[in-house]
């Protein structure tokens, strides 16, 4: 990490000159009214803390100085400093939020309380391996985080602990260094803070992999006298050059990142010494122009490895990285990296932000994160800006950026990702739906909390259930507030569909039962209709009829000729046998007929006693010079004929088409009478362009009730079904059904 020298001691505790002189430095960077606030959070956190020790032993004000250093060293606001030095104070006994939002604003207390939250939770996910698991805890950990600030607090403590980290003992410092390779590195990767990212990372390997790392370092150390030498000579030749140019330049040999070494030797399969950019220098430029006139005074003083340039300038990396990258061969014969840049690209490359992280962490793009991460980059980019200004643009994109999706704990520290809004019910199903069913209740942070009440990022949800039990049908309800997810909604509809299958079965069977009665129509046999319908069995059928998902009219006229024959043989068993001859063709007849078995046009007319309609069951009568009269078969008159007249019945079935046709169908209507009833049904048959040829009504005034038949006109079954439907919801009607005689 490239960092000025800072005035602090590194061992034992900051005396009162010491600090006064680490204040003076930062004045000169810093406004004196920013100097003030500083000072007296200096002020409140030694008081605090004095004589406290970190766990490590460390003085725990040093500590908090060394972190607000290393912000300064980042160039952030004073908000940011005095958040670090009052980090600390959540869970003491003189903390006082109140007191820290009077004196310093919200954002400093909002800040406070965000770094104690998030240092609470970044220790969740230490020991998980899964790695989707430890994703949503860093994204939990951003989420938090409504102002980035907050992260980078988080990542500078993170910093002074991994520096101290050799006074703990092996197996603290590997759980440690582990909870910091999988979470705060890639943080600080991801918003590109790269001088706090390299030295977590160096520090990381040196305590998970000590071997490799002394390796590396006892490498590039039993060389660092021969690799100094050379790198002066270099910075001497180049500069010269430079001058002669007229060229202003700033040249310095540039650190290696160990683990950086590291990973380029794992990933392209080198040895140490394949490794180009051990041996390193960086110019800084003022313009582009010299960029390119410094890269050509380096190739005119050493050879170029063929393969190894860059321009990242002309073609920048994703994340907006810019600097021209060569490497050549030194007078050695060993290689060297040259990289030349300009001032302000040096700045974004070294405290910049990017979104570089996507391409080597994850393979999925993830397009709300990217949104999250965008926000925070805007406002560190904003930095520099006129004050007013940033916060004019912030307030722009602060909507904008606004996180659509929570992270939130489980007891046993599993992160949960849930939409915003999200309440502790729509938790419950995302853990498990039998948890989600027995659910009677939620505690959020140790404390009993409403299940509508909506959660935030970093909570911790423990879910209150029963042995047994089931969801209440409220949950469903929109306005209740309880959920927001379709899943939690899904489960809950088939919990319920399951549960009250019997209730259905029952409605729908009295449902079915009703509708065939009122259209005065045979039974339906349920067996041979639920593989039309797609059901298992007739109890399904009936279920379906019951919850809605089917109307008891739609099966009362499911009814095929195959089915109504079959009835048709049941129906009337005074039939004799001999009359039953073969079923009729039924492409015989006419649009709008009957086919009579064995005999082709013929003559037919429909019996003015039942009125049939397509598809009842039907006999034919043979009259006198009339044809053929058409009966339902369970007709009175037909049941009641003697053994002469039955003789004379024959086999008839519909015809496959009915177009244009119109049957006469008697229609009875029980009403409590009042004004304007007649008016009303006589509309509804307007509306379906039915004509009405005859109309009986009688009103008996004990009752106060109205009786009326409607002699109709109607092309089939299911018209007839659709109109009975529609005059049974005209107000005041008690009862619509098709009167046979």
């Amino acid at each position: 990490m490239v960092s000025r020298v800072s005035l602090l001691p590194k061992e034992g505790e900051a005396d009162d000159a010491q600090v006064v002189d680490w204040l003076q430095d930062l004045g000169q960077r810093r406004s004196a009214e920013d100097l003030v606030q500083l000072r007296a959070a200096v002020d409140m956190a030694r008081e605090a803390h004095r004589h406290e020790r970190a766990v490590d032993g460390f003085d725990l004000f040093l500590s908090l100085l060394h972190t607000a250093d290393t912000l300064d060293s980042l160039k952030l606001d004073i908000d940011s400093l005095i958040a670090a030095m009052l980090s600390e104070m959540p869970g003491h006994k003189t903390y006082d939020a109140a007191l820290i939002k009077k004196r310093f604003g919200l954002a400093v207390a909002a800040m406070v309380g965000q770094v104690s939250r998030i240092r609470e939770l970044s220790a969740t996910g230490a020991e998980t391996v899964d790695e989707r698991g430890i994703e949503n805890l860093r994204r939990m950990l951003l989420d938090i985080a409504d102002d980035v600030r907050t992260i980078l607090v988080v990542l500078a403590k993170r910093l002074q602990i991994m520096r101290r980290l050799k006074r703990l003992g092996p197996e603290a410092q590997k759980r440690v260094a582990r909870e910091t390779q999988i979470v705060h590195a890639p943080l600080a990767n991801r918003l590109g803070v790269w001088q706090i990212k390299w030295e977590l990372e160096d520090l990381c390997l040196r305590y998970l992999d000590s071997e490799r790392y002394i390796s590396l370092a006892k490498q590039l150390d039993g060389k660092r006298a021969e690799r100094e030498e050379f790198v002066a000579s270099v910075i001497d030749r180049l500069g010269r050059l430079c001058r002669e140019a007229d060229i202003p330049v700033e040249l310095s040999g540039r650190p290696k990142h160990i683990y950086s070494i590291w990973k380029k030797m794992q990933r392209k399969r080198l040895d140490f010494e394949q490794v180009f950019d051990v041996r390193a220098v960086r110019a800084l430029v003022d313009t582009v122009p010299h960029c390119y006139e410094v890269l050509g005074i380096a190739h005119s003083l050493w050879r170029p490895v063929p393969g190894e340039f860059d321009d990242y300038i002309a073609h920048p990396k994703p994340n907006g990285y810019r600097s021209l990258h060569t490497a050549v061969v030194g007078d050695d014969g060993k290689p060297l990296e040259i990289q030349v840049r300009t001032h302000e690209m040096h700045e974004h490359a070294e405290r910049g932000v990017a979104a570089h992280w996507r391409y080597k962490e994850s393979s999925q793009q993830d397009n709300e994160l990217e949104r999250r991460i965008e926000w925070m980059r805007r406002w560190l980019e904003q930095q520099d800006a006129d004050v007013q200004q940033a916060d004019a643009v912030n307030g722009d994109t602060d909507a904008e950026f606004e996180a659509r999706r929570i992270y939130v704990l489980s007891p046993q520290g599993k992160v949960v990702e849930l939409p915003n809004g999200a309440t502790a019910l729509d938790f419950a199903y995302a853990i498990h739906t039998s948890v989600g069913h027995r659910c009677r209740g939620a505690k959020v942070d140790g404390h009993i909390a409403p299940l509508a009440q909506p959660l935030q990022s970093g909570q911790k949800v423990e879910i209150l259930t029963v042995k047994e039990g089931g969801p209440s049908r409220d949950w469903l309800n929109p306005h209740s507030g309880y959920l927001i997810t379709n899943r939690a909604r899904n489960r809950i509809r088939q919990w319920f569909k399951q549960q009250d299958f019997d209730e259905h079965v029952a409605i729908g069977r009295n449902a079915l039962e009703r509708e065939v009665a009122r259209l005065s129509v045979p039974k339906p046999d349920l067996e041979k209709l639920i593989g039309r319908f797609n059901f298992k069995t007739g109890d399904d059928l009936l279920a379906a009829i019951g919850r809605g998902e089917l109307s008891a009219i739609q099966i009362a006229n499911t009814q095929s000729e195959k089915v109504q024959r079959d009835a048709a043989a049941k129906a009337d068993q005074e039939i004799p046998e001999k009359l039953k001859r073969r079923a009729p063709s039924k492409t015989a007849g006419g649009t709008g007929q009957v086919v009579v078995e064995g005999i082709g046009d013929l003559m037919t007319q429909m019996a003015k006693c039942c009125k049939p309609v397509p598809y009842d069951a039907i006999i034919g009568y043979i009259t006198r010079g009339r044809g053929v009269t058409v009966h339902r078969q369970d007709c009175a008159v037909v049941r009641k004929m003697d053994a002469q007249n039955k003789a004379r019945l024959v086999d008839v079935a519909w015809a496959d088409t009915q177009q244009d046709s119109r049957f006469l169908v008697d229609i009875h209507v029980l009403a409590g009478d009042r004004k304007g009833l007649l008016r009303d049904i006589s509309s509804v048959f307007a509306n379906a362009e039915i004509d009405v040829l005859g109309v009986n009504t009688q009103s008996d005034r004990r009752s106060d009730q109205a009786s009326m038949r409607f002699t109709a006109e109607v092309a089939d079954m299911a018209q007839l079904s659709r109109v009975m439907e529609r005059l049974a919801q005209v107000p005041d009607v008690i009862d619509v059904r098709r009167q046979l005689s």
